[in-house]
C-alpha cells in the first residue's frame, strides 16, 4: 500500500532539521496548519498528512471497522511514521489528534519522542469528578443531528467550534472544511471522537508534553486542560489568550510562539 498516497502525505521545511508531525482534528485537513508551517519551516522537517476519510486522502482506503475507534487513526500515524522511517518525531495534534498521538506514541515509542497537544480532550462527556463539557444527552443530540442533516449540522456547529464570532470568515472556513468531508466517513470519525475516553491512556505518557489550551473553548473547557496536565507527569500547560477551539487559525502568533518555545527546549 502506498501510505503517502493513502494519507496525502507532504514533507516540507528543513530536510536536516528535527522532525515535527502536524496532525489535524475532526472535520479538518492538513491545510489547517498553513499559518504554522512558515513559523517552523526554517528549523524543522515538517510532515503533514490527512487521516483516511479527510482532506486529500484516498477514500477507497476507508474502512468503518478500522476507523470506528481512535486506534484506527493512531495506526495511520504509525504507518506514516514507518513509511518515512521517522525517529523521535515531535507529534503536534489538534483536538482529537492529541489523543490519537498518545495512542500512536504508546504503539511506536521509537517513532514519537514528544507530544504537543493543541486544545486536547481525553473525554468529551462529563463523568463523576470529571468535566468534559458535554452531557451524554448532548452528544446523543449532536450525533442525531449529524445523522439527520450533515450539511446543516456543519453550518451550525463549525462557527460555534471556531468561536470568534466577530471574525466570521474563520467559522466559514471551518464550515467549508466540514462540508468537504464525506458525510458517512465524517459520522464514523465523529463517533470515534465524541464517544472516546482516553483518560487512562494519559497516565502512560512518558515523553515531554506541551498542552496548549484556549482561555475560552466550548469543546475543551479549561477544566479539561487542567485534567490533562495533572494526568501527564512533567507536562507543561500553556493557556493561550485565545477564543475557540482552533487557535492555530484564530491566534496563530501565540500558538506558534508556544510551539516554537517547546520545540527549542527539546533540541
Amino acid at each position: 500500500m502506498d501510505i503517502a498516497r493513502r494519507n496525502n502525505v507532504s514533507v516540507t521545511g528543513n530536510p536536516q532539521g528535527p522532525v515535527v508531525v502536524l496532525a489535524h482534528g475532526f472535520g479538518c485537513d492538513q491545510n489547517m496548519w498553513r499559518l504554522t508551517v512558515p513559523a517552523l519551516a526554517d528549523d524543522y522537517r515538517l510532515v503533514l498528512f490527512d487521516y483516511v476519510g479527510s482532506g486529500g486522502s484516498d477514500p477507497s482506503a476507508f474502512s468503518e471497522a478500522r476507523y470506528a475507534s481512535l486506534e484506527g487513526y493512531a495506526q495511520d500515524v504509525v504507518e506514516v511514521c514507518e513509511a518515512l522511517d521517522l525517529r523521535d518525531a515531535v507529534f503536534v495534534g489538534h483536538s482529537v489528534s492529541a489523543m490519537i498521538g498518545v495512542l500512536a506514541a504508546e504503539r511506536a515509542p521509537e517513532r514519537i519522542g514528544a507530544l504537543a497537544m493543541v486544545a486536547p480532550s481525553p473525554r468529551y462527556i462529563d463523568d463523576v469528578d470529571y468535566h468534559g463539557g458535554f452531557s451524554a444527552e448532548d452528544i446523543d443530540e449532536l450525533m442525531a443531528s449529524m445523522e439527520a442533516n450533515y450539511l446543516g449540522w456543519s453550518a451550525a456547529m463549525a462557527p460555534a467550534i471556531m468561536g470568534n464570532a466577530e471574525r466570521p470568515e474563520l467559522g466559514e472556513e471551518l464550515t467549508g472544511s466540514f462540508c468537504a468531508t464525506d458525510p458517512d466517513m465524517a459520522r464514523v470519525f465523529a463517533r470515534a471522537t465524541f464517544l472516546s475516553d482516553s483518560r487512562e491512556d494519559l497516565k502512560k505518557v512518558d515523553v515531554p508534553t506541551l498542552i496548549l489550551e484556549c482561555a475560552q473553548d466550548v469543546i475543551a473547557p479549561r477544566e479539561v486542560g487542567a485534567f490533562v496536565h495533572g494526568a501527564i507527569p512533567g507536562s507543561t500547560l500553556v493557556t493561550l489568550g485565545a477564543t475557540g477551539h482552533c487557535p492555530h487559525l484564530s491566534a496563530p502568533e501565540a500558538t506558534n510562539t508556544a510551539l516554537s518555545g517547546f520545540l527549542a527546549g527539546l533540541r
